[in-house]
């Protein structure tokens, strides 16, 4: 039990940014009205005594028991006055430290219940000789603080403090010490503990104040420095003058010359960097050329015109790089292998230039960095879309203020090596105007026999780009100009089946998405169906990014769920993805049951893949010619005609009426009405459907089908195969008519895709009808040539 002697209740005064020590005077501007309501209260006391403690938040205008120090002091009033409304200017000196054991709210102020709590009177060897070393540390710090106190000055001053605790609180108050250090000063056990605390405090002062000092003499050296060496650099300008001596700065050009006899220079670069170093010999370093001159200089010097990093010719290693970083691309894979093989028997051959078409998100831009790691070179990537100024490629002439190299010398000079992968990427976005063709500047730079000597028109000394190895991307081959086609080797990247996308879901995208948002697989598992409605339902494209973005806002909501302390693991189901992502934003187009008259199943490719064409017609009584809808292209369009065409000439063959060409109209709709839609491999579709219309004989629905049609009723090839063939597998049509030439190209579909479907080659119409129309063939006596 403490003692009852030592326990009193006085009015008590929190401060916001200081502590109060025993036995020091303190000033406070007194200004909240609870604090000068205890000030006043303590007053109208005989003893004027008032408790005063440190807050821990300053911020705080109210404080409670929790929001002060649990130590404090105990003060006496002895000065009051009120110089102007309700701030009060008071003057208290401490008394001793106090432990606040109880807040009593009163109306206007709150009083506390305290303890004494007096430091032990204890002397010992350890405490005489830290007493000592805090008098010689405080002396030299308030000489490095109060410049104008001599040291006998401030050693009579603090001399004068014979009590070691006594010495330490006036040290605490001379000093700006942090509020948190001024409380741990206060609350102190022992007074050993106290000088060790304020010995160590005062240490980290001096240290600063020292380094102050440093600063603001080294500043002011400078300053005369400066100056000095002004004076001099004139008068020694003016003394080689008068010798005929070179001109000033001559170290820095005598480095650069010593960087020069060091660096492996072809004999052309090294006679023209020899003749600029003596240009700049002659040029004042004040004048702007000589600065533009030194930049080139550096640039030279900093070229890797002979430095090359040594391929890695491993086969087999660089097959686990590019399969470890990508799923399939089987072409483009083997691509590269080739190339590495030729190079382990010709270190010599020329790199070579590859374009990589497709979709956006197949992966064409990683690709290239896979291609660098797999050789073991260095990678540098340009964008080139939107750039219309050709001097972004060749650089600009110096003669230009603001001047620079173009983008392939800055990235060669970046890489460090002259045999870096360059990716140069939207090739198929380059703009033109005023300003020059950046097309026509790439002809020079992708061509091997002419970019061994490439000219940088900054540099304006021939490079050897020969080495390097291009890589460009685009989404399109038709905005690349055809000159610069031919100088590329065209690799296509099309888009991804759902069973790829789904195997590389689980290889890559997931991991990714849940490293990045903290969650492990014992979190978080994706369902096959859940998987698959992410793939279908909310994304339409044949690459993989609204993939990766969709599963990372299920991430996302994952995380947030476990942060708010949820502790089962999620299973994505299809029906919790669409509680996560809402309802699905794409509809796929699902295979019809059946088919009425004129209605045939198209397929078409998009940029995100391919997709299920349905083309609807129907007869217009008393009405007159073709009327098509659908937002159609010419081509698609001229599709039509034809097929009309075709079937009105072959009307007597097929059983069909002539006057129904004349006395009846046709109306040909391809939903949707939204989506502009062209390209010629519609015209057999167009044609089943004006057949099955004619004849009122429906057409199979579980059939689709894809080819140009001629007037002579043959089957062209078309393009986008793989992506036509997958769209009728997600429709669940197993069914697909396609031209004899595009038999070669069903080896790029997918094999488990293949085994799935069947496959009808036509060479003619006839071939179609005759699979498409149940009972063409036997009606109408055509023979069949379906293979």
């Amino acid at each position: 039990m403490p003692d009852q002697d030592n326990i009193q209740t006085l009015p008590i005064v929190p401060l916001k940014n200081s502590v109060s020590f025993p036995n020091l005077l303190m000033p406070l501007s007194v200004g909240r009205p609870a604090s000068v309501a205890a000030m006043e209260a303590a007053l109208a006391t005989e003893e004027k005594q008032i408790v005063v403690v440190a807050q821990r938040d300053p911020s705080v205008d109210e404080p409670r028991k929790e929001d002060l120090y649990a130590i404090g002091t105990k003060a006496v009033i002895r000065k009051m006055s009120r110089p102007s409304g309700e701030l009060m200017e008071v003057l208290v000196i401490g008394m001793e430290r106090v432990v606040i054991l109880k807040l009593e709210d009163g109306e206007t102020y709150t009083r506390a219940r305290v303890r004494s709590y007096p430091v032990p009177d204890e002397k010992n060897s350890e405490i005489e000789a830290l007493h000592r070393a805090l008098v010689d540390l405080s002396v030299k710090a308030v000489s490095l603080a109060q410049p104008q106190f001599t040291s006998q000055d401030v050693t009579r001053l603090i001399a004068q403090n014979e009590d070691p605790l006594r010495l330490v609180y006036l040290i605490a108050s001379m000093f700006s010490f942090e509020l948190q250090k001024e409380q741990n000063i206060l609350e102190a056990a022992t007074r050993a503990e106290a000088l060790q605390l304020m010995h160590a405090y005062l240490s980290h002062e001096v240290q600063v104040l020292e380094l102050r000092n440093k600063i603001a003499d080294s500043a002011k050296s400078e300053m005369g420095k400066e100056q000095r060496d002004y004076l001099l650099r004139q008068q020694m300008r003016a003394i080689q003058q008068e010798l005929g001596d070179k001109n000033s700065d001559q170290a820095e050009i005598d480095l650069l010359r010593e960087q020069l006899e060091k660096a492996e220079l072809p004999e052309e670069v090294r006679k023209e960097t020899n003749r600029e170093l003596g240009r700049l010999e002659r040029i004042p370093a004040g004048q702007p050329e000589h600065q533009v001159i030194r930049s080139y200089i550096e640039l030279i010097l900093e070229l890797p015109w002979t430095k090359a990093t040594e391929d890695t010719l491993n086969i087999a290693n660089a097959r686990r790089v590019l399969d470890d970083d990508h799923f399939g691309l089987k072409d483009v894979k083997e691509r590269i292998l080739e190339h590495l093989g030729v190079l382990r028997l010709n270190p010599q051959a020329k790199a070579p230039i590859l374009c990589l078409v497709g979709p956006p998100g197949v992966g064409k831009t990683s690709l290239g960095q896979s291609i660098a790691r797999a050789m073991g070179r260095k990678f540098e990537r340009a964008s080139l879309g939107g750039l219309h100024d050709e001097g972004e490629l060749r650089g600009h002439r110096r003669t230009y203020i603001g001047a620079m190299p173009g983008r392939l010398i800055q990235a060669i000079r970046r890489a460090g090596a002259n045999n870096p992968v360059i990716m140069l990427d939207e090739v198929d976005k380059l703009g033109r105007d005023f300003r020059g063709d950046p097309a026509a500047a790439l002809l020079e730079i992708l061509d091997p026999e002419q970019n061994k000597n490439f000219r940088d028109n900054y540099l304006d000394l021939a490079f050897d780009l020969s080495k390097v190895f291009f890589v460009t991307t685009g989404n399109t081959l038709d905005t690349i100009p055809r000159p610069l086609l031919d100088r590329m080797e065209i690799l296509r990247l099309s888009g991804y089946s759902e069973e790829e996308k789904m195997q590389i879901a689980r290889t890559y995208l997931i991991p990714r998405q849940l490293k990045q948002t903290g969650l492990s697989p014992e979190q978080i598992e994706f369902t096959d169906d859940g998987l698959g409605l992410i793939i279908r339902g909310y994304t339409r494209e044949a690459g993989l990014r609204r993939l990766e973005q969709a599963i990372g806002r299920i991430g996302r909501k994952a995380a947030l769920k476990f942060a708010e302390g949820f502790t089962d693991k999620v299973m994505l189901t299809a029906e919790e993805v669409e509680n996560m992502l809402g309802p699905e934003p794409f509809h796929q187009e699902q295979m019809r049951k059946q088919l009425q008259a004129g209605v045939a199943t198209g397929l078409a490719w998009t940029e995100t893949g391919g997709d299920v064409l349905y083309i609807e017609g129907t007869l217009l009584p008393e009405g007159k010619g073709l009327t098509l809808t659908g937002q159609l292209g010419e081509v698609m369009q001229e599709s039509a005609k034809a097929a009309q065409s075709y079937i009105w000439y072959h009307a007597d063959e097929y059983g069909i009426d002539s006057a129904v060409f004349k006395n009846s109209g046709v109306h040909i709709h391809v939903p949707a009405g939204a989506i502009p839609k062209d390209g010629p491999s519609a015209g057999v579709t167009m044609a089943t459907a004006m057949t099955s219309l004619y004849t009122k004989l429906p057409a199979r629905s579980d059939t689709a089908m894809t080819g140009e049609i001629t007037l002579t009723g043959l089957v062209l090839p078309i393009g986008g195969l793989k992506e036509k063939v997958l769209a009728a597998r997600r429709a669940g049509i197993r069914r697909v008519i396609v031209p004899r030439a595009n038999q070669k190209d069903l080896r790029e579909v997918p094999e488990q895709a293949r085994n799935e479907m069947e496959f009808i080659f036509a060479d003619h119409i006839e071939d179609v009808l005759c699979a498409v129309i149940p009972g063409f063939a036997a009606r109408f006596r055509v023979p069949q040539k379906v293979a």
